[in-house]
């Protein structure tokens, strides 16, 4: 008979390409493990690894099994916290993930009142790109997700929160007056200085100035809003900054901020779980509080 165990075991191998670091991540030892996948490809009459010297490679039917085991996995986990936390709301572990151009400025906020509200809570953090939060979310790894929306996904459900507007970062030393409403035909896009790739915040900027081709910004970018806006203050070029970061990051007397005309540039900030996760009353709940500390 098929275990859950034997599926966690290949999903962990299927993840690690290696049966030491997928022993390690499922706390057993490596031959356990190796017996646990050969019991499994017994069961199922088919080889689902092929096994070299210093890694292994799921086969064809392999790579299939494993999709089909991360979903049962997904559901089984599903199925434990809907026991778990069916009477309690914001109790026991909850998995977050959030983006990096909002969790240094959002989560200072909320944390305190979520620590103060709900002491049974165990917050678990994760900080990603959207990427890879919506790969961790559909595997199962994370509960729920902050993040700009929207997700394109039918598995994955979602609510916003509130709307986060953009606003131009520029040498203070440039004439435009403080009290100057900009458009995006007054952003220089060879001067625009973005995230690196794989920052919705970038992508976001980008659609937002519609750089054509020939003036389109450098493939170069920051890792942090915190370098993106050091740059500016050093006269390396102008960004877009979203409002929710400017008390954080607006406190170099050689940058200035100016707003665009209506209809101001915003990304809209959301959470996102599964659809098939029985924590839907957690994450309304949470999605409130990080309202209320917004308006504070």
């Amino acid at each position: 008979m098929i275990t859950l165990k034997q599926l966690r075991y290949l999903d962990a191998l299927a993840r690690h390409g290696h049966f030491g670091r997928a022993a390690d991540d499922c706390a057993i030892s490596q031959p356990a493990l190796s017996m646990q996948i050969r019991e499994l490809e017994r069961e199922l009459g088919a080889e689902l690894v092929e096994r070299r010297p210093n890694d292994v490679t799921l086969t064809q039917i392999g790579t299939e099994v494993a999709l089909r085991a991360e979903r049962l996995l997904t559901g089984a986990r599903d199925l434990v916290e809907f026991a778990r936390h069916r009477a309690r709301v914001l109790a026991g572990t909850l998995r977050l993930g959030v983006i990096p151009s909002l969790a240094p400025y959002l989560l200072p906020r909320v944390l305190p009142a979520l620590q103060q509200r709900h002491p049974d809570l165990r917050l678990e953090l994760r900080e990603t790109q959207t990427q890879m939060l919506l790969q961790l979310l559909v595997r199962g790894s994370l509960d729920v997700v902050m993040l700009a929306l929207p997700v394109a996904d039918p598995e994955i459900e979602t609510i916003r929160l509130f709307d986060d507007p953009f606003l131009l970062a520029l040498p203070a030393s440039e004439a435009l007056p403080h009290a100057t409403r900009v458009t995006a035909q007054d952003v220089d896009q060879r001067r625009l200085i973005l995230l690196e790739e794989g920052h919705c915040l970038r992508d976001q900027a980008l659609a937002f100035c519609a750089a054509p081709p020939r003036e389109a910004p450098s493939g170069l970018g920051a890792t942090s809003l915190a370098t993106v806006m050091q740059m500016v203050a050093n006269g390396y070029g102008v960004t877009l900054v979203p409002e929710i970061a400017i008390d954080v990051e607006l406190r170099d007397a050689r940058v200035k901020v100016l707003r665009f005309r209506e209809p101001e540039p915003a990304r809209q900030i959301g959470l996102a779980w599964r659809r098939t996760s029985p924590r839907k009353v957690d994450f309304v709940a949470l999605g409130q509080i990080v309202i209320e500390m917004l308006h504070a």
